[in-house]
């Protein structure tokens, strides 16, 4: 009985869950852009190093785990298409977080979800200010207790 015939939830819990696994998904995504990103920059870095050598000059490629011998002539292309190939991911998944962000800010509308930030409730900050200061000697710089 946790859901409506829409199979909307209804209890706190259920959105509360519902929108911390939003999060996570989001968090995710996130970090699989910043893995992607940096794989197209590490591609970028070997087509800047072997684009100028001589393309019958041995290089080395790993392919499923086992290093491969090969010429820059059969590499390069391969290095230039995994690279392409990792740009349009990486742009596929900015689609899906763009994708979750729109529905993360229906369901914060819909169910009126806030989130707090630091320094939004100014009494509670005050307060917050001096409980975190309790605690800490400060003496002058020249000083020693002994």
């Amino acid at each position: 009985m946790a859901s409506r015939a829409g199979g909307e939830p209804i209890n706190e819990q259920v959105v509360a869950n519902t929108y911390a696994n939003m999060r996570t998904e989001m968090n995710q995504l996130y970090t699989k852009i910043t893995e992607l990103e940096m794989e197209v920059s590490e591609h970028s870095l070997v087509i800047v190093a072997i684009e100028p050598l001589d393309p019958t000059r041995r290089c080395y490629r790993m392919i499923g785990g086992v290093l491969v011998e090969r010429t820059i002539k059969e590499v390069l292309p391969a290095v230039h298409r995994n690279k392409e190939g990792l740009e349009e991911v990486v742009a596929r998944v900015k689609e899906a977080l763009e994708t979750k962000k729109k529905e993360m800010t229906e369901f914060e509308l819909k169910y009126k979800i806030r989130i707090r930030k630091g320094g939004d409730s100014g009494a509670e900050d005050g307060n917050m200010k001096e409980a975190s200061a309790q605690g800490v000697l400060v003496g002058p710089a020249g000083s020693r207790a002994e």
